[in-house]
């Protein structure tokens, strides 16, 4: 079958065609030279060409003849497997073909959280229409990494709520969480408009597809009684998965790279513990008497931690960010988080982030606010508070620490 030159037999050229173009300046026996041998390349099988015949013309091009079915493809595992933005983004600035082809919905829907992991210094309209673009094209991911950026940073509750429901109904692990966490704080809305129940049923399906905080978030509610009938057993054995969970992913992720410490969030604590003269580094399994890194935290929480951290690390006048460090998560109205209640310094958006941040950080610091005249020891219980006294019980999220 002969390789035509037309529009139609290159389909998504990437290069220029030269016709018209190599006779400039060309005349007599040059001229005709030139034509006779396009002649012969134009008749010559593709097959000849494409199984090692020796190439007749200088700037034949043969990722024109590759079928697109193979360029989509490679591309889709390109975007799967992408560790930064820019490995996918220059692959689409190459040609015209690699663009067209690169943002088909076939090859957007299989992206992965880190080909749009974009800094917070660099969002602009650009890199939200190209997440809606992945979201439009059943990407899931995208969906709650855009929904949480525009219900916290851009204070679009509606459209944010909306995506990250989206990501949701496709059984997104961290978005059930997510809008769980929602329900429970009432966030976007008043105080009253809490709805505990809903925060349970979301937090059930988040932990039934495996996911750490949702399990830690309903062992306590479970303990506490709090939106679901008390069930301290039950809410035990969940905490106990959670942290057998935990110690599973941080094997997993020891044996695929050593680089798998949070970067700035994990640095704070490490020199917190260098100030304090604390040797043990990151108890989070404390339970089972392993010491391990912090997993790294997802984009979208260093996202929403840049974010703020960019704007003097206040979400607003009178408003807070959650105290744990991997979370990034602000309040949306004054007093919608619960802190501590013996030092009374920290806050927290969910009895995960509060769980997680005391073993990381917040044990040294308040063992050392009760020992200056607080008179609380360090196996005794510690709760959160809840600011908002909007008549849920006064819920105090307590925790026995062996």
């Amino acid at each position: 079958m002969a390789v035509g030159r037309g529009a139609e037999a290159r389909r998504g050229a990437c290069f220029r065609s030269r016709d018209g173009d190599d006779d400039l300046g060309m005349t007599g026996t040059a001229t005709a030279k030139v034509r006779r041998r396009r002649m012969e390349n134009e008749k010559a099988p593709a097959t000849a060409r494409s199984s090692g015949g020796k190439r007749r013309r200088r700037g034949t091009d043969r990722f024109d003849t590759l079928p697109d079915e193979l360029v989509l493809s490679i591309l889709c595992k390109l975007a799967a497997s992408a560790g930064l933005p820019s490995d996918f983004i220059n692959v689409l600035l190459t040609c015209k073909r690699l663009k067209e082809l690169g943002l088909s919905p076939q090859v957007l829907s299989t992206a992965s959280a880190k080909t749009f992991a974009v800094k917070a210094k660099n969002w602009s309209n650009s890199a939200d229409r190209f997440l809606k673009l992945c979201a439009d094209s059943g990407n899931v991911e995208a969906s709650y990494t855009l929904g949480m950026i525009h219900f916290y940073c851009l204070q679009n509750r509606r459209g944010g709520a909306s995506l990250m429901a989206k990501a949701a109904i496709g059984s997104h692990a961290r978005a059930l969480y997510s809008l769980a966490v929602i329900q429970f704080n009432g966030s976007g809305r008043s105080k009253n408009d809490k709805d505990l129940r809903a925060g349970v049923t979301l937090c059930s399906r988040a932990a039934f597809r495996g996911h750490i905080d949702a399990m830690r978030e309903l062992g306590h509610c479970l303990q506490d009684g709090y939106g679901v009938c008390q069930d301290v057993t039950r809410g035990r054995r969940l905490l106990v998965h959670a942290n057998a969970r935990e110690l599973a992913a941080a094997a997993n992720a020891m044996v695929s790279s050593r680089s798998w410490i949070s970067s700035s969030w994990a640095n704070d604590y490490r020199r917190h513990g260098a100030r304090t003269g604390v040797t043990t580094e990151y108890p989070l399994l404390s339970d089972y008497g392993y010491n391990v890194p912090a997993l790294e935290a997802h984009t979208v929480n260093r996202f929403m931690t840049e974010w703020f951290a960019a704007r003097d690390g206040s979400p607003g006048p009178g408003l807070r960010l959650c105290s744990h460090g991997g979370c990034g998560r602000p309040e949306t109205r004054r007093n919608e988080f619960r802190r501590c209640s013996v030092c009374g310094t920290v806050n927290y958006c969910s009895r995960a982030c509060q769980a997680l941040d005391w073993k990381l950080r917040h044990k040294e610091e308040c063992v050392v606010v009760a020992a200056a005249g607080m008179g609380v020891g360090e196996g005794g219980a510690h709760g959160v508070e809840n600011d908002d006294r909007a008549g849920d019980g006064d819920r105090q999220m307590m925790m026995v620490y062996s």
